[in-house]
């Protein structure tokens, strides 16, 4: 990154593909096919990189645990500067050694990935597995199969509720 000439923006494309999943061996996506635009300007004695980023990645389904692709899109800034260790002051900001000079932004493209997969992953109904789903829903509770033993009968019945949680629910309105 040092030998980058000031005010003059490189630009880098990326596909990620398979094999680096494989070797980022990173725990939320198994593979995909990822394009990564990467833009780098210097300003000074910093640089500024902005990824953007498009494509599929496979992960795994909550539901029926089959693999399943979800489309990826994000947009996202890294500050780099140097100084004397490596050192994130950030989520944007990074302080590399400038003896070094050069930073690998592998993790940081693998993490934008991960961070653009929405949190539950869950086919489209009908898509899941039906054998995991069919052993899904035997051990799924019906409401109607509940015990009425389980149910208090009287006030009685009632274990007494700590009064912290009363307080609680006075601030959120809840009564």
């Amino acid at each position: 990154m040092k030998n980058l000439s000031p005010a003059k923006t490189y630009e880098f494309d990326y596909v990620l593909d398979n094999e680096f999943f494989e070797n980022v061996n990173g725990p939320e996506v198994k593979e995909g096919k990822v394009n990564v635009s990467l833009s780098v300007v210097r300003i000074s004695s910093a640089f500024e990189l902005d990824f953007r980023i498009e494509g599929v990645v496979t992960v795994t389904c909550d539901r029926c645990l089959d693999d399943m692709e979800i489309p990826v899109e994000t947009i996202n800034r890294l500050i780099i500067t140097f100084g004397e260790m490596y050192a994130e002051t950030s989520d944007e900001q990074i302080i590399i050694s400038e003896e070094e000079g050069f930073i690998n932004i592998a993790w940081y493209m693998y993490e934008f990935i991960a961070l653009a997969i929405p949190m539950k992953h869950v086919h489209k109904p009908g898509e899941c597995n039906e054998v995991m789903a069919s052993k899904l829903n035997e051990l799924c509770v019906d409401e109607s199969e509940v015990d009425d033993e389980e149910v208090p009968e009287s006030e009685d019945d009632i274990q007494p509720v700590d009064p912290r949680w009363n307080v609680l629910r006075n601030l959120i309105g809840d009564n």
